[in-house]
């Protein structure tokens, strides 16, 4: 087989419809997870969900590069908007990530800092430029920013606009830095997506779950469109 390439989600709902667009797949349970693989055009897909939190990311995303040797890593999920210009249901890319909730400021470091690390994590600009094609060819209006994570569910107005200053991030989620911080440390080319699941100014048209739902396959059928152009 040639390349391999992992496919993250967060939830189980965020991987069903991915899954649903191929005919067959192996179960593989590894490390208290399972991962899915599919022989595709001339690679190897591994699909998984790994759990909420940058703990379980970081568990799914490093035994996919170590134990299953993928090459290249795609995550895409929900995330809350905190830009005003966002709405429920954009898309949107991370040009970059932090994490929020690291703060060692007593020892003279800026926020999100780790030492012998860094606050934001580069994304791939070469998988990113793949998925603004596939936006464009699927006409959806791709916006890109930086994405904060953290190990906390926000929905205070303060603590948004306690990231968005420090942080300037466009929107917030639980896994995306730590699956950032796997492959920026293994040198493993990732990019991350977010469907916005609420707007800054609180506005929902639905319920999360209808939401999540309908989200997940816009969301599969753009990973899948981006695994064609890669192969």
């Amino acid at each position: 087989m040639g390349t391999k390439i992992g496919i993250i989600g967060a939830m189980q709902e965020e991987i069903t419809p991915l899954l649903a667009l191929f005919d067959t797949y192996d179960r593989i349970h590894f490390g208290g997870n399972v991962f899915y693989r599919v022989a595709y055009k001339n690679a190897e897909v591994y699909i998984a969900y790994s759990k909420i939190g940058k703990v379980h990311s970081t568990i799914t995303a490093s035994a996919m590069i170590m134990h299953f040797g993928c090459e290249k890593i795609i995550f895409g999920g929900v995330a809350g908007g905190l830009h005003p210009d966002l709405r429920v249901g954009d898309l949107l890319i991370a040009t970059s990530l932090c994490q929020h909730d690291v703060d060692i400021t007593a020892f003279g470091h800026p926020l999100g800092f780790i030492p012998e690390s860094r606050v934001f994590i580069e994304t791939d600009t070469s998988l990113n430029a793949i998925a603004k094609q596939v936006a464009l060819d699927s006409g959806i209006a791709l916006k890109e920013g930086i994405i904060a994570s953290g190990d906390a569910f926000i929905h205070s107005n303060e603590k948004k606009s306690w990231i968005i200053k420090n942080f300037d991030a466009m929107a917030v989620e639980m896994e995306g830095a730590s699956v950032a911080v796997v492959c920026d440390s293994f040198k493993i080319p990732f990019c991350v997506f977010r469907s916005i699941s609420d707007a800054a100014d609180g506005s929902a048209d639905v319920s999360f779950d209808e939401f999540l739902e309908s989200s997940a396959k816009v969301c599969a059928e753009f990973v899948k469109k981006m695994l064609d152009r890669i192969l």
